[in-house]
């Protein structure tokens, strides 16, 4: 790696630091009573948030597909200080439940403030066979349910001046192998997220969106999907839902966690063959 291109990624690191460090402070205390909705929240980063949610006294509703694990959740989340912890159990691959999911959310908490956004599909982590179906269904949960939950909670959202998250991926801004259909469905969640994101600022709505780039996080199913394959090392999904709250709550655009996501996105452009250097070396493959 030649000197100049050290310095630009040594640059762009202290960038990073100056904006995390200068950007807006976050009240523990706006999260007093928010009304939130967070899917996938059985498990991994969406468990997590809802854990952090109930910390600071929110009123949560939770889903994911596995009803049982829902209810130990929502009551851990109750033991944590939660004001009120609701879940339904929702399939988001189909038409009808990202809607059941939302109407249930605002009937129970009388609106929302924030909507969590954080469900993917199962995909394999193997190079891509021609399975077309696959790529067509993976859409479904990972980019048709997103809108339409959007669109479902926009007009509450626009009334309590709330924020929306969007929990999306680095596969979303860097294409990886393995991961096909995954990429295509993040791109298109960053495409129109960050479309609409323009148009309700334009419209000068109430309605914040944070689109969250997310890298390696040791959830159990990553994790499992990568082991002996990925040797890039793996956050806490503990920090990144944190994070991903503290976002949501200040209204910021973007999140980039962990930090090296925000300097492979910059440099991907500047230094293509750099990029697709630390990709594929990233990753144990013998044909």
């Amino acid at each position: 790696m030649g000197a100049f291109v050290k310095i630009a990624i040594a640059s762009i690191c202290v960038g990073y630091l100056a904006v995390k460090w200068n950007g807006p402070s976050f009240d523990p205390e706006s999260l007093r009573g928010a009304r939130v909705l967070v899917t996938g929240a059985s498990s991994g980063i969406g468990e997590q948030m809802a854990y952090h949610y109930a910390r600071f006294g929110a009123q949560i509703v939770i889903t994911a597909r596995r009803e049982k694990v829902l209810q130990q959740v929502t009551e851990k989340c109750l033991s944590l200080g939660a004001q009120k912890a609701l879940y339904i159990s929702g399939d988001m691959s189909t038409e009808s439940d990202p809607d059941k999911v939302v109407d249930f959310a605002l009937e129970k908490l009388g609106g929302l403030d924030y909507l969590v956004l954080n469900h993917i599909g199962v995909t394999r982590f193997a190079m891509w066979d021609g399975d077309v179906n696959h790529v067509r269904w993976l859409m479904k949960p990972n980019f048709f349910s997103y809108i339409q939950m959007a669109w479902r909670a926009l007009p509450s959202l626009e009334k309590s001046k709330g924020s929306m998250a969007i929990v999306s991926s680095m596969a979303g801004k860097l294409s990886n192998p393995f991961t096909a259909p995954y990429c295509a469905t993040k791109s298109a969640l960053n495409g129109f997220f960050g479309s609409l994101s323009h148009e309700l600022a334009m419209k000068k709505s109430n309605v914040s969106i944070s689109l969250i780039t997310l890298g390696l996080i040791d959830t159990e199913t990553a994790l499992k999907a990568v082991r002996g394959i990925i040797t890039t090392p793996a956050y806490p999904a503990s920090e990144a839902a944190l994070n991903i709250i503290i976002t949501g709550a200040t209204r910021q655009l973007e999140l980039y966690y962990p930090w090296y996501t925000y300097v492979m996105n910059l440099i991907k452009d500047w230094y293509p063959s750099l990029t697709h250097h630390l990709i594929q070396n990233a990753l144990n493959y013998n044909p």
